[in-house]
């Protein structure tokens, strides 16, 4: 145990000596080489007379080389940061513009929207379930006296009963303005005295014809926020954008007042 304690004392005492005389000779690279053990007197160097002390002082002539990299700063890479942070403050800007209530930030800061084709426009309608056949003449007299014929139509996610001389009010409907004419495509089912059909899941020439009479807004709605344990409640009031139709013909069902008479 003893000389174990002493060669492990011999041993720090030389790599103190080797990380005291080492020199920097790259920026990047430490290079510790390990000097010659010193003149060893008195028992210790009976110990290296030994065997077991011969393999310790051949142990203890090494010669490493350690390497310590660093990163080093390159200006491009420092160029693409700033441009990159450049991009998001602009991107930042350019949502807080399209957020903004105002709508009058000027147009260079703004993303501008690509207005629709006609195309696009009939297609969006044709997915919500409507098409818009134009304005209505002021000597046209679209509505009629009431029919014992009813239908329902789907609008968007919602489904109406409906027969003619009828109002309804859906979600604010694109594409059209007030006294616009227009066509109910989605019709799932016709009901009339002598018969009903029934679509899988629409009836295809079935047709409802209406015409919007306003854009209006909804009864305001409160609503309430809060986050518990943050002290955090705010209010805030909501009108939703409606449309009101009048509804004025349906068409694809037999609309003769004969009741079928069982035998």
């Amino acid at each position: 145990m003893a000389s174990r304690r002493c060669v492990a004392s011999v041993i720090r005492h030389f790599r103190s000596r080797i990380l005291s005389n080492t020199a920097l000779e790259n920026p990047q690279t430490l290079i510790f080489r390990a000097l010659e053990p010193p003149t060893l007197r008195g028992p210790i160097l009976n110990l290296f007379d030994s065997p077991r002390g011969f393999r310790c002082r051949d142990s203890l002539r090494f010669s490493t080389t350690r390497h310590f990299s660093s990163r080093t700063t390159n200006p491009s890479d420092e160029e693409k940061e700033e441009d990159e942070e450049e991009g998001e403050e602009e991107e930042e800007e350019e949502g807080e513009c399209s957020d903004g209530e105002d709508g009058e930030a000027p147009a260079s800061r703004c993303v501008v929207q690509r207005g629709k084709s006609e195309e696009e426009k009939v297609e969006e309608a044709g997915e919500i379930g409507y098409k818009v056949i134009g304005p209505l003449d002021p000597s046209e007299n679209p509505f009629k006296p009431y029919e014992p014929v009813f239908a329902v139509v789907q609008i968007g996610s919602h489904q109406f009963k409906v027969s003619n001389g009828d109002s309804i009010f859906t979600e604010r409907l694109k594409f059209c303005e007030v006294n616009d004419k227009l066509i109910l495509n989605r019709v799932l089912m016709l009901g009339s005295k002598t018969q009903t059909i029934i679509g899988r899941p629409v009836v295809p020439v079935a047709a409802v014809h209406a015409v919007v009479e306003e854009h209006a807004l909804d009864a305001k709605v409160i609503i309430f926020k809060k986050k518990r344990r943050k002290n955090y409640r705010r209010t805030k009031g909501h009108r939703q954008e409606l449309t009101k139709l009048r509804i004025t013909d349906i068409q694809g069902i037999d609309k003769s007042e004969n009741v079928a008479t069982t035998a």
